[in-house]
C-alpha cells in the first residue's frame, strides 16, 4: 500500500504531536459552528432584523479577508505553538462575555470581530507547523485527515448546534464557545513541543523582501506556488450550486428538504472524494491529477444546466465535490512547496483569496441566476471554470515536469 493510502492515515494519527493538533482543530472548530449558530439567534431575539442578523453572522466569516494577509505572517514571526495557544486564550477570553445575557449587541459584535480575526493568525500556524509535525511519507494524509474532519464538522456543526442552543440557550452556547477554544488551546500547549519561530523580524532585509508584498512576490514568482493557487481559486466557480440551492429547487418544483439535501450534496461528495484519494491514490498519481481533476469538477456545472432534476442534480452536485478532493493535494502542496520561514504569510494570502474567490462566486452566481435563471448561471459558472481552469493546469504541469516535486 502506499504511503499516502490507508495505512498512511493510520501512521499519521500514531504521530502524538499531530493527534494533538487534529484534536484541538476539531474541538475549536466545532465550537466555532456552535457559536455561529448562537450568534444568529441571539441577534435575531435582540433586533428582530433579518439584515442585522445576517450582519452579526457576516463578522463570524468577513475578518479572514484582512485577517489572512496582514496577520498570516505572524506564524512566521514568533513559535508557532505559542502562537495557537495565545490567539486560542485569548479568543476564549473576548467569546466569554458575550455568554453574558445583558451585553449589548454592538460590544457583542466587536468582541466576535477582534476573536475572528485572531482566528486567521492561528490556522496560518495550524497549517505552517503541520510539515513539521508529521513525517513526510503521511504528511499528505495527515492534511486529509484535517479536510475530512473540517468537513465533517461543517455538516454536524450546524445542525448539533441548533439543537445545543435548544436546550441550553444562546448564553449557554457561547460558553461552551468559548470552553472549546480554551481546551483546545490547553491540547496544543500539552501536546506539541516547543519549536523556534520560523523567521525573525529583519528589518534589515530592507523592503519589499519581508512582510505582506514579499510574499506576494514570492507567490507571483515561483511558478508552481503560483499554478497551485490558480487550481485552488477555481474553488470560486465550484461553489455556485450551493449559493442557488434554493431557488434551483423551486424551480424544480421541490420542497425546503429539497434545499437541505442539494446543499448537502457538495460537501458529502467531498468527503467521499477526499477518503478516496488518501486511501486509494498514490502520492505521485495525486499530483498528476490535480489539474484532470480541477476541470472535472467544473464539468457537472454544465451538465445540471442540461439535465435538470433532484436526483440527478443530486448525483451531479455530489461528482462536484468528488472531483473536488484535488484542493487536499493542492493545499498540502502549497505548503510543502513554500519555504518554511514564509509559511504563514503564504498560507494567509492563500487563505484569504479562497475566501475571496468564494465570496465573490456566490455574489456572482446570485446576479447570473437573476439576469439568466438558475440554469444559465450554472451554465456560465461550468464553463467560466473550464475556461479559467485549462491554463492553470497547463501552468501545473509544467511546472511539476520542469521543477519536480
Amino acid at each position: 500500500m502506499n504511503a499516502d493510502g490507508g495505512g498512511g492515515l493510520w501512521r499519521a494519527l500514531k504521530v502524538p504531536e499531530f493527534r494533538a493538533l487534529w484534536a484541538a482543530t476539531a474541538i475549536g472548530r466545532a465550537g466555532a459552528q456552535i457559536g455561529r449558530v448562537a450568534l444568529a439567534v441571539l441577534a435575531y431575539q435582540r433586533t428582530g432584523s433579518a439584515s442585522v442578523t445576517a450582519l452579526v453572522y457576516a463578522l463570524t466569516l468577513v475578518p479572514a479577508l484582512v485577517g489572512g494577509p496582514l496577520l498570516g505572517g505572524l506564524a512566521d514571526r514568533y513559535p508557532r505553538r505559542r502562537l495557537i495557544v495565545v490567539c486560542g486564550l485569548a479568543r476564549a477570553l473576548l467569546v466569554a462575555p458575550a455568554a453574558v445575557p445583558a451585553i449589548p449587541l454592538p460590544v457583542l459584535a466587536v468582541l466576535i470581530l477582534v476573536s475572528q480575526l485572531l482566528e486567521s493568525p492561528a490556522v496560518a500556524a495550524q497549517i505552517a507547523v503541520t510539515p513539521d509535525v508529521l513525517p513526510p511519507p503521511v504528511y499528505r494524509a495527515g492534511v486529509a485527515i484535517q479536510q475530512l474532519t473540517a468537513q465533517l464538522v461543517a455538516l454536524i456543526g450546524f445542525a448539533a448546534g441548533g439543537v445545543l442552543v435548544a436546550a441550553i440557550g444562546t448564553s449557554g452556547s457561547l460558553a461552551a464557545n468559548a470552553a472549546a477554544f480554551a481546551v483546545s488551546a490547553l491540547i496544543v500547549w500539552r501536546g506539541l513541543r516547543p519549536r523556534p519561530a520560523a523567521r525573525a523580524h529583519r528589518p534589515a532585509d530592507g523592503p519589499g523582501r519581508t512582510g505582506l508584498v514579499g510574499g506576494l512576490r514570492l507567490l507571483l514568482t515561483d511558478r508552481r506556488l503560483r499554478s497551485l493557487l490558480a487550481l485552488a481559486l477555481l474553488a470560486g466557480f465550484h461553489v455556485v450550486p450551493e449559493a442557488l440551492a434554493a431557488p434551483y429547487a423551486a424551480g424544480l418544483g421541490a420542497g425546503t428538504a429539497a434545499v437541505g439535501l442539494l446543499m448537502a450534496a457538495i460537501p458529502v461528495g467531498n468527503l467521499l472524494g477526499v477518503f478516496l484519494v488518501a486511501r486509494f491514490v498514490p502520492a505521485a498519481a495525486q499530483t498528476r491529477l490535480l489539474g484532470p481533476l480541477a476541470l472535472g469538477a467544473s464539468l457537472p456545472l454544465l451538465a445540471s444546466a442540461f439535465f435538470p432534476g433532484l436526483t440527478v442534480s443530486l448525483l451531479l452536485w455530489a461528482l462536484i465535490g468528488l472531483f473536488g478532493a484535488y484542493q487536499v493535494t493542492a493545499n498540502a502542496e502549497f505548503v510543502r512547496l513554500t519555504p518554511d520561514e514564509w509559511r504563514g504569510r503564504l498560507v494567509g494570502i492563500a487563505s484569504a483569496a479562497l475566501v475571496a474567490a468564494q465570496g465573490l462566486g456566490v455574489i456572482a452566481g446570485g446576479a447570473l441566476a437573476t439576469a439568466l435563471g438558475v440554469s444559465g448561471a450554472l451554465l456560465v459558472a461550468g464553463a467560466a471554470g473550464l475556461a479559467a481552469g485549462v491554463p492553470a493546469a497547463v501552468g501545473w504541469r509544467r511546472a511539476r515536469t520542469r521543477r519536480p516535486v
